[in-house]
């Protein structure tokens, strides 16, 4: 069976991807999991309020969405950079990847259409630009 720690680290979304693939073929097939997964969430919902607690929850040491984009553009301080790499690569933070995976596809899009788009928006703006 899977431990109380582990269903935690699920929760938290800081389990490998193999680790989370076993969790979730255990709930599907063991009631008793399931029962104590939704034990830990109404836990949860009662509010911790450890520092622990909290810090995960409110995701305090991740970086800012501004951050990431920073960082994929390549113009962090030093300090900073590296924290983000940290954050990234040695932490392995899956809602940290998910957001640059994000941020990297809208970088990619440069479609036609976007080209377009982006056209109108500037000329648009710039009239307004030039007239204050």
């Amino acid at each position: 069976m899977i431990a109380r720690e582990v269903l935690a680290a699920y929760l938290d979304d800081t389990l490998s991807d193999v680790e989370t693939a076993q969790v979730e073929q255990a709930l599907r097939q063991h009631e008793t999991l399931r029962r104590q997964l939704r034990g830990l969430l109404q836990e949860r919902d009662r509010g911790e309020h450890s520092v622990g607690a909290v810090w995960r929850r409110n995701r305090l040491s991740c970086p800012s969405r501004e951050q990431l984009g920073n960082y994929l553009l390549g113009v962090l301080e030093p300090g900073p950079h590296d924290y983000v790499e940290f954050h990234l690569r040695t932490i392995g933070c899956a809602f940290c990847q998910a957001n640059l995976s994000d941020l990297e596809a809208q970088q990619q899009e440069n479609t036609p259409q976007v080209q377009e788009r982006r056209k109108r928006v500037f000329h648009s703006s710039a009239g307004l630009l030039r007239k204050k």
